[in-house]
């Protein structure tokens, strides 16, 4: 059984010039326990598809079947199995790490001590525990992204969002957070689906590569496969060859950690 089935899933937003058409109808089907890269150049829809698929974004056209539930008519049956983590975080300034995690298990629907286990889980996983007290305003920016990442893994999903997790961070950190998505995966069964500009990353990491270009899906399969199918010796020949372009400079500046 999948645990993401999509059909026709499109998305057509209205400007003052007219409909901009984002996502063109995109097919896909995610199995439970994969790790999913999302490829394809600025502008060609992932953003968009995962904010439908986490119900962030209604579609305007199309179905799909999100964690068993009904992406149109069960949304909030669909927000109860997933976890979402944003390309920029939203925590507030005024709380601690520790508040930022209590109130997140909280809101779902945890009771206080188990909360309080959670967040301290969560915070061993990501390197947190000895920040645990401290301020979300004085967290540098690699930090601030792990609390992001803990605040997505609070409820312990089935499946996981991920919008671009790792930009920014040294490659120490970006190491440190492709082992933990392997983790999820190995010894919790927790499906992921991520966006990424980072080649390598997703060589690295994804079990699957589903490339989107101008709204719909170009190319999918394993790394392998597509540069198999390409007779590329790199992902880079690979995606050059399904999109004709590069992928979206991603921002190389380490964040300090």
């Amino acid at each position: 059984m999948a645990i993401i089935s999509t059909s026709g899933l499109s998305r057509t937003f209205r400007t003052k010039r007219g409909e901009v058409t984002a996502v063109r109808g995109i097919d896909l089907t995610v199995r439970p326990g994969e790790i999913l890269g999302f490829l394809g150049p600025n502008g060609a829809g992932k953003t968009t598809t995962l904010r439908m698929l986490s119900t962030l974004l209604a579609p305007t056209g199309g179905a799909a079947t999100v964690a068993g539930h009904d992406l149109l008519r069960d949304p909030v049956g669909v927000r109860r199995k997933i976890g979402y983590v944003a390309q920029s975080g939203g925590v507030d300034p005024q709380e601690t790490v520790r508040s930022e995690l209590l109130l997140q298990g909280r809101l779902h629907g945890l009771g206080r001590a188990e909360a309080a286990d959670r967040a301290a889980e969560v915070a061993r996983d990501l390197d947190l525990t000895e920040l645990l007290d401290r301020g979300t305003t004085a967290l540098s920016g690699g930090q601030r992204r792990r609390l992001d990442i803990a605040l997505g893994l609070t409820h312990r999903p089935e499946l996981l969002f991920l919008d671009e997790p790792t930009t920014g961070l040294d490659p120490g950190s970006r190491t440190a957070l492709w082992a933990l998505v392997r983790r999820l995966r190995d010894e919790h069964g927790t499906t992921v689906v991520l966006t990424t500009h980072y080649l390598d990353e997703a060589d690295a990491l994804a079990d699957r590569l589903v490339v989107i270009d101008h709204g719909v899906v170009a190319a999918e399969g394993s790394p392998a496969a597509l540069r198999a199918a390409h007779g590329a010796d790199t992902l880079q020949d690979a995606f050059l060859a399904v999109t004709g372009r590069g992928p979206a400079p991603a921002d190389q500046t380490p964040v300090a950690v």
